[in-house]
């Protein structure tokens, strides 16, 4: 494997790693302050004053900077899959920190991600490195990847104008589609943004050139659109839907820009390119189904809670009693249970 594809790979692992505890960490936060305070989804804001909730947010912090990093080093059909990782190790340490009970279902699913993200590893396409942002732009230029940003943006156009009013509130695909296709927008200008920097770094300026900051302002308007449609679908929709669709809908997007943009498979024979959308296939898989079965031990909890067990009523003339907890009913007729 290249040493740019190493250090890419490195930092992506390490971002898995960041974010995926950091999701434990605020939830742990979290759960200290709604027992001190207003939970979150109610308004209350006592989480601010936990240190495990800031110490998962600097983790996720440090984690979405070395993906940011990770691109200018390799390619996205290597790091973007990668990020399956993250559901790994915040599944694994919810299953020892938080009690939530990994099923066997669920560690399939984690396997699977494993094995589909090695497949992806070894068979990982070696990028060539841009040696300028002049050289980016000419890559963004093409004919072939303007297709796929006017194609884009104009789904994007009808999925906002027309279908968001109509199928918005009940269609998950329809705030999904439009986070997918503006994020594929987005990690390609990361990637060309974090490549300038990472020449400028070593000496040649690229801050001058104003395609650099045409890539910054296209990055940042992109992240904004996609972050605020995505909290739209979180907001609408069960997160145990909106995660894995929008983790393939995302991935599959990015990957097809990237590989548009800066011919990642290009050069690569025919059994490379298999074995990395069979990877990818399998880590999409595994995703799936990690999110199924939360879904589901989260289902089954709240019916056990909702359930606690049999109901034994007795009637004493003008109340009842439900075992040995007064119960607030009032019964002005006893024959009601006759």
């Amino acid at each position: 494997m290249a040493e740019d594809n190493v250090r890419g790979l490195v930092l992506a692992v390490g971002s898995s790693v960041f974010i995926g505890t950091s999701f434990i960490l605020k939830k742990k936060g979290l759960r200290r302050a709604a027992a001190n305070g207003t939970r979150a989804g109610y308004g209350g804001y006592t989480y601010l004053l936990e240190p495990l909730w800031w110490a998962g947010m600097s983790l996720m912090i440090i984690g979405e900077a070395a993906n940011f990093v990770a691109y200018a080093f390799a390619p996205a059909v290597l790091v973007t899959p990668l990020g399956a990782l993250s559901i790994i190790i915040s599944a694994v340490l919810a299953h020892f920190m938080l009690k939530e009970k990994l099923s066997k279902l669920g560690v399939l699913g984690c396997v699977s991600c494993i094995v589909g993200s090695v497949v992806i590893v070894l068979h990982a396409p070696q990028e060539e490195a841009p040696i300028s942002v002049q050289e980016i732009w000419d890559l963004a230029s093409q004919s072939a990847f303007l297709i796929y940003v006017a194609a884009s943006l104009s789904i994007v156009v009808v999925l906002i104008l027309h279908l968001e009013p109509r199928y918005g509130q009940s269609n998950v695909l329809v705030y999904l589609g439009i986070c997918s296709l503006i994020g594929s927008l987005t990690v390609v200008s990361i990637k060309a943004i974090g490549i300038a920097i990472k020449l400028t770094l070593e000496g040649t300026n690229q801050l001058i050139y104003p395609q650099t900051w045409f890539f910054m302002i296209v990055g940042a308007v992109c992240v904004i659109t996609q972050l605020n449609y995505l909290n739209k679908a979180l907001d609408t929709f069960n997160a145990a839907i909106v995660s894995p669709i929008y983790y393939v809908m995302f991935t599959t997007l990015t990957i097809a820009a990237s590989a548009i943009m800066f011919k990642d498979w290009y050069g690569q024979d025919a059994s490379s390119i298999a074995s990395e959308i069979c990877g990818f296939i399998t880590v999409l898989t595994g995703t799936i189904i990690l999110h199924a079965t939360r879904e589901q031990e989260q289902t089954n909890t709240s019916d056990s809670r909702g359930n606690a067990g049999p109901s034994n009523w007795y009637t004493t003339g003008e109340s009842q009693k439900y075992g040995d907890e007064e119960r607030l009913i009032t019964l002005h007729n006893a024959d009601f249970f006759e």
